[in-house]
C-alpha cells in the first residue's frame, strides 16, 4: 500500500487527532510502514524529540502519540510547524523542533511562506520513507478567512492529490449540518478531494442513525465511511486540555479503603496537561481538572501545571483567589506539586525578561529558590531518580534555578540536582515524570500520608505505558470494526474518486 490522506474536521477537537492515530495503528498492524504528519500545530502540548545530532526539539503531543500508533520514534518532520499560544494574540514558533520566532495575526502571513516550504519539505521527505502518511489537519477545511496561503488542510490536500476525509463529533450536535456547510463553503477544486464522512462519538441506535446516512450521502455525493461509537477509554494524551471535561479519565475504584482527592489547576496557558494523566491511570485516584477554589480547599494534592505564560498565569491565580486557597492548602500541611511554569510559580521571586517582559515579580513564596528566564530555551530528554526510584522525562522550558539552596525533588543521573522541595510542596521542571510507575506510587503514597488519607494504598501493578500501549489498540479496534476499511485503503491507493459532484455555492 503507498500513497496517504488527509483528515479534516468539523470543528477542532472533532476527533481528528484520535482518528488519525487509529487509522495508523490499524494501518501498523496490517503491516504498513506508516508515519503521521501535522503540517502545523497549534498547541501548548508538546513533547520533546531528540534529532539525528542528539539535539532536543519540539513536536506537538499528539503526533509523539500518533507515531507511537505506527511503532516508530517520533520524529521533528511529523510536526514542522508548532505554534504555542502565549497569548490571545501573539504565539511562539517552532519550526523543526527549534523556536524561530514570536507571530502575531499581524505578521504571520509575513511568515507563512517560509512555514509552508518547510511543511512541504517534511511531507516530502516522509512520503520518500514510508508507505503511507495520514496527515491531520488543523480546525476545519472551511475557515474561508484562511483558505489563501492554507498549508495545512486544503492547501496541503491540493499541492499533493491527498483524498480527504471529515469527521464530525455527533455529540456535540448538528453533524449533518456541519458535514454539508463544510464541504459547501469549499471551492470545486477543493471539494474534488472531499472524499467522504466519519462520524466520531456516536452513541444509541445506529438503525436510527442509518436515514441520516443516506440522506447526507444523496445531498452531497460523498459517503459516510463509518460510525465511531463513544469509547470511554480514549482519553490519554488529548490534544487539548479542554478535551478532558472535569474528571479526567476513567477512575477505578481505590485498592484501599480510601480515594485520594487530586485537584490540578486548568491555567489559562495551560501546557502539558497530559502530566497528570498518569496519576488519573491509577486506581483511587481521582484528578479533577478546575478553576475554583473550593475544589482546591476540598483535595488532598494540588498540582500546578505548566503554563506557557508563567507570570500572566501566576497573575490569573491571584486575581481569582485560588493563590490563597493553595496557599491554605499548604499551610494545612497537604501536599502541592507543581511541574515546570508551576514549579516556577512556588518560588520567591521570578526575573522574567524573556517571556512576559515584566522583570522582577514575586512568586508564592512557598520553595526557597529564585527562577530567572533565559532567552535561550531548555529542550532535553532528562533521566535520575527522585524519592529513592528512578525517573525519567523531558524538559521544556526558559526559566531556571538561579538562586536558592534548596533540597532537590529529583536528581540527574549525572547527579546534578533538580527541582525543590519544603515540607509537603514539591516542584520540578520534568514533564512525564509520573509515567514513570515506581516514582510515581512512591510519590502518591508519601503524598497520601501528608493528607492524612491513611486509607489510601497505591496500586503495585498499574503500568502507565502498557495502559498507552492498549489505548491505541483501542483506536485501531474502532478503525478495523467500524470504518469502510476497504474505502480507506482505496482512497490511500488511488486518491480521491473521479467525479465527485460540485456542492454549492461554494468558496466565497
Amino acid at each position: 500500500m503507498t500513497g496517504g490522506l488527509l483528515v479534516a474536521g468539523t470543528t477542532s477537537d472533532a476527533g481528528k487527532s484520535v482518528l488519525t492515530a487509529g487509522i495508523c495503528r490499524w494501518l501498523h498492524r496490517e503491516g504498513v510502514r506508516v508515519a503521521p504528519f501535522k503540517a502545523q500545530n497549534m498547541s501548548n502540548n508538546s513533547v520533546v524529540v531528540l534529532d539525528a545530532a542528539n539535539r532536543g526539539g519540539e513536536i506537538g503531543r499528539a503526533q509523539a502519540m500518533q507515531a507511537a500508533a505506527c511503532g516508530v520514534e517520533p520524529d521533528l518532520r511529523f510536526n514542522p510547524v508548532l505554534l504555542k499560544p502565549g497569548s490571545d494574540r501573539s504565539s511562539q514558533v517552532v519550526l523543526l523542533g527549534e523556536v524561530v520566532d514570536t507571530v502575531t495575526a499581524g505578521n504571520y502571513r509575513a511568515l507563512r511562506p517560509r512555514l509552508a516550504e518547510t511543511a512541504h519539505a517534511a511531507f516530502e521527505s516522509l512520503r520518500d520513507d514510508y508507505d503511507v502518511v495520514i496527515c491531520e489537519g488543523a480546525g476545519s477545511p472551511t475557515e474561508i478567512n484562511l483558505r489563501d496561503g492554507d498549508f495545512v488542510n486544503m492547501g496541503l490536500a491540493r499541492r499533493f492529490g491527498l483524498p480527504t476525509l471529515v469527521v464530525g463529533d455527533i455529540d456535540r450536535g448538528g453533524v449533518f449540518a456541519a458535514f454539508f456547510g463544510t464541504l459547501a463553503l469549499l471551492s470545486p477544486e477543493d471539494q474534488a478531494l472531499v472524499s467522504g464522512f466519519v462520524i466520531n462519538k456516536f452513541r444509541g441506535d445506529l438503525g436510527l442513525l442509518a436515514p441520516g446516512l443516506d440522506m447526507i450521502h444523496a445531498a452531497t455525493g460523498r459517503p459516510v465511511h463509518g460510525v465511531l461509537p463513544f469509547h470511554p477509554d480514549v482519553w490519554l494524551d488529548a490534544e487539548d486540555s479542554l478535551a478532558y471535561g472535569r474528571t479526567l479519565g476513567r477512575p477505578e475504584g481505590p485498592r484501599g479503603t480510601a480515594w485520594l482527592r487530586v485537584a490540578v489547576i486548568r491555567l489559562p496557558r495551560i501546557s502539558n496537561a497530559t502530566d497528570a494523566e498518569a496519576l488519573a491511570a491509577e486506581p483511587g485516584v481521582r484528578v479533577l481538572l478546575t478553576v475554583e477554589p473550593g475544589d482546591v480547599a476540598d483535595a488532598d494534592l494540588v498540582v500546578i501545571p505548566g503554563s506557557k505564560a508563567t507570570v500572566s498565569d501566576l497573575a490569573w491565580l491571584r486575581e481569582t483567589g485560588l493563590a490563597d486557597a493553595v496557599r491554605a492548602h499548604v499551610a494545612a500541611g497537604k501536599p502541592l506539586v507543581g511541574i515546570c511554569g508551576g514549579f516556577q510559580m512556588l518560588a520567591e521571586r521570578i526575573h522574567d525578561d524573556v517571556e512576559s517582559g515584566d522583570g522582577t515579580v514575586p512568586g508564592l513564596g512557598l520553595l526557597p529558590v529564585e527562577i530567572t528566564f533565559a532567552a535561550r530555551k531548555t529542550l532535553a530528554r532528562a533521566a535520575g531518580s527522585g524519592l529513592g526510584e528512578a525517573v525519567s522525562g523531558y524538559e521544556i522550558h526558559h526559566g531556571y534555578a538561579s538562586a536558592g539552596v534548596p533540597e532537590p525533588f529529583l536528581t540527574y543521573a549525572d547527579g546534578r540536582p533538580e527541582g525543590a522541595v519544603s515540607g509537603a510542596v514539591y516542584g520540578t521542571h520534568w514533564h512525564g515524570a509520573f509515567e514513570s510507575d515506581d516514582f510515581r506510587r512512591r510519590f502518591l503514597t508519601r503524598a497520601a500520608e501528608q493528607a492524612g488519607r491513611p486509607g489510601f494504598t497505591v496500586a503495585p501493578d498499574t503500568r502507565y505505558a502498557t495502559i498507552r500501549e492498549r489505548a491505541l489498540d483501542v483506536l485501531g479496534d474502532l478503525v478495523a470494526e467500524h470504518l469502510d476499511t476497504g474505502a480507506l485503503r482505496r482512497l490511500i491507493e488511488k486518491g480521491a474518486p473521479a467525479g465527485l459532484p460540485f456542492v454549492p455555492p461554494g468558496a466565497p
